[in-house]
C-alpha cells in the first residue's frame, strides 16, 4: 500500500496483541458526572520487522472500553470517533497519533461502548527494536451536541507492539519521525467521547444555507490614513453569509456586517458591527454566557488577518426571543503602505455554562466584499501577512475550525465524550445536569440594522 510519503508496509508478518490497563475517563464537565474507573483493552497490529527509511502503518483496535454508555442516552449510528496516542520507545522516541473514523453502530444505554479501529503511519529512521505502546485515547460524540470523553492510563502499560527495524544498507537520520502522519477514516466534527472506540462516518454538524452574500461596493469607506487628516472611517454594510458546524444552527446564519476603524498613531482601532436580531436564542442563557469573535482578513497592500472579539450578552437571554451579537473590537497594526482593505472572516461564538464552553465554528460561504479600505503605511510588527488579533478562536474567510465541548459517557481517551444532551422543558439537561444545546435553532434571520 502506498500511504503518505512512502510504503505503508504490512510485511513480515504482522502481530497483534492485546495490552489492557487500569484506565480513568473523564466525561465533559458539562455531564455532571464523575470520573469512571475501568479497564481498557487494547490490540496493536503492526509489523514484525521492517527497513530504515520503510513507513509502516499501526492499528489500534479496542477490545474493551473503560466504561459503558451510561443509563442517559442511545447513541446514534454513526455518532462516535476515537482519537488517541501511542508512545513510542526503543530505536524511536515521541507519540504517535492515532485516528479512527466516525463509524458505529447504535449503541443503547448501558450497553458496551463499539469504537471504531484507530490508524497511524510512521517513517522508520533508525535501526533497533521499536516499541509501541498504548497511552490515553478520547472519544467524540457529535450528537445531539459534540462532547468530547478523555481516558488515561492508571498505571504502567505494557508495550503492544514491537518492530524489529533494520539497517537495510540506507542511513539513519535519527529517530522515527513520531506523531507522524496519522491515516484517518473520517473527519472529526466534535469532541471525543469516552468509552469504546467508534469508528467510521465523517462527523455532522449542518452546513448552512443562506443567499449568496450581498452588499456595499467593495471599497468601504475610504480613508486617508495620512498625518493630520481624518481619525474616524466608517466602513460600508455588506452581507455575509455563514455556515455553522455542529452544534450550531445548521441553517447558519446570514447578517449585515460593517466595519469601522479609529486611526490611533500608526494603528487602527476596529470596530465591528453585525446586524440586530440575527438569530434566536435556543434556549434560556444566563448574562454573559454568548461571546461572539471574527477574523477580519486584511487584502489588497497589506496581508493577513486581524481577531476582534466582543464581550458576552448585556442581558439574560429567553429561549426562542431575537438575539443580537455584541460589537466586536480589536487592533490592526499595518504591515504595508498602499491600499488595504478589510473583509469579514470567520465568525466564532463561545456559549459559557455551568463552567464548560460550547464553541460554534462559523465559516464565511462564498466571497465577502470588504467593509473597509484604508490608506495605510506600514508599521514595524504590523500585519504584513501575519495575524495581528488579540484572541483566537476566529480563522480566516472561509475557513476556520472551532473545538467541540465535550460531553458524555463512556470511557475514551483523547477526545472521547459522549453526547449525551436532552433538551427538557426548554433547559437541555446532560447526564442529570443541566446542559446547554444549540439544536434546533429554531429561526435565524438575515438581521436588521
Amino acid at each position: 500500500m502506498i500511504g503518505g510519503a512512502g510504503m505503508l508496509l504490512a510485511a513480515s508478518p504482522a502481530q497483534a496483541a492485546d495490552i489492557s490497563y487500569k484506565t480513568e475517563c473523564i466525561p465533559p464537565a458539562i455531564s455532571g458526572l464523575p470520573p469512571v474507573q475501568g479497564t481498557t483493552k487494547v490490540q496493536l497490529t503492526a509489523p514484525a520487522e521492517a527497513k530504515v527509511g520503510d513507513t509502516v502503518e499501526v492499528v489500534w483496535k479496542t477490545i474493551q472500553g473503560a466504561s459503558d454508555n451510561p443509563d442517559v442516552l442511545d447513541l446514534d449510528k454513526d455518532t462516535v470517533k476515537p482519537t488517541g496516542t501511542i508512545k513510542l520507545g526503543g530505536a524511536a522516541t515521541g507519540d504517535l497519533k492515532m485516528e479512527g473514523p466516525r463509524q458505529n453502530p447504535a449503541i443503547p444505554r448501558n450497553s458496551p461502548m463499539i469504537m471504531s479501529d484507530m490508524k497511524g503511519s510512521l517513517k522508520l529512521e533508525k535501526a533497533g527494536d521499536l516499541t509501541l505502546t498504548p497511552d490515553a485515547y478520547n472519544l467524540n460524540v457529535s450528537k445531539p451536541i459534540s462532547t468530547d470523553t478523555k481516558c488515561t492510563p492508571k498505571e504502567t502499560v505494557q508495550p503492544g507492539a514491537t518492530i524489529k527495524v533494520t539497517d537495510g544498507g540506507g542511513s539513519t537520520t535519527g529517530g522515527t519521525t513520531a506523531g507522524g502522519t496519522t491515516t484517518s477514516g473520517g473527519t472529526t466534527s466534535g469532541g471525543t467521547t469516552s468509552g469504546g472506540t467508534t469508528s467510521g462516518g465523517t462527523s455532522s454538524g449542518g452546513t448552512t444555507s443562506g443567499g449568496t452574500t450581498s452588499g456595499g461596493s467593495d471599497s468601504g469607506g475610504s480613508a486617508s490614513g495620512g498625518s493630520g487628516g481624518a481619525t474616524d472611517f466608517p466602513g460600508k454594510e455588506v452581507v455575509v453569509n455563514f455556515a455553522c458546524k455542529s452544534p450550531g444552527p445548521q441553517e447558519g446564519i446570514a447578517s449585515k456586517v460593517t466595519i469601522n476603524a479609529k486611526k490611533s498613531g500608526g494603528s487602527y482601532a476596529l470596530t465591528v458591527k453585525t446586524a440586530k436580531d440575527v438569530m434566536d436564542s435556543p434556549a434560556p442563557l444566563p448574562a454573559g454566557a454568548l461571546k461572539p469573535s471574527m477574523n477580519i482578513v486584511i487584502g489588497g497592500a497589506d496581508k493577513g488577518s486581524v481577531t476582534v472579539t466582543g464581550p458576552g450578552n448585556p442581558k439574560a437571554l429567553e429561549k426562542d426571543k431575537p438575539v443580537s451579537l455584541t460589537d466586536m473590537t480589536g487592533t490592526y497594526k499595518p504591515g504595508a503602505s498602499g491600499k488595504s482593505t478589510l473583509t469579514p472572516g470567520a465568525l466564532t461564538i463561545d456559549v459559557m455554562l455551568g463552567g464548560s464552553k460550547i464553541t460554534i465554528p462559523c465559516t464565511v460561504k462564498g466571497t465577502p466584499q470588504a467593509s473597509l479600505e484604508l490608506d495605510t503605511t506600514a508599521q514595524e510588527g504590523g500585519a504584513s501577512g501575519g495575524d495581528t488579533g488579540g484572541s483566537g478562536g476566529a480563522a480566516a474567510a472561509g475557513g476556520g475550525t472551532a473545538s467541540g465541548g465535550g460531553l458524555a459517557a463512556t470511557g475514551a481517551e483523547d477526545n472521547g465524550a459522549l453526547r449525551a444532551l436532552g433538551l427538557v422543558a426548554g433547559t437541555a439537561i446532560l447526564l442529570g445536569g443541566a446542559v446547554f444545546t444549540f439544536t434546533p435553532w429554531r429561526r435565524l434571520r438575515s438581521g436588521r440594522s
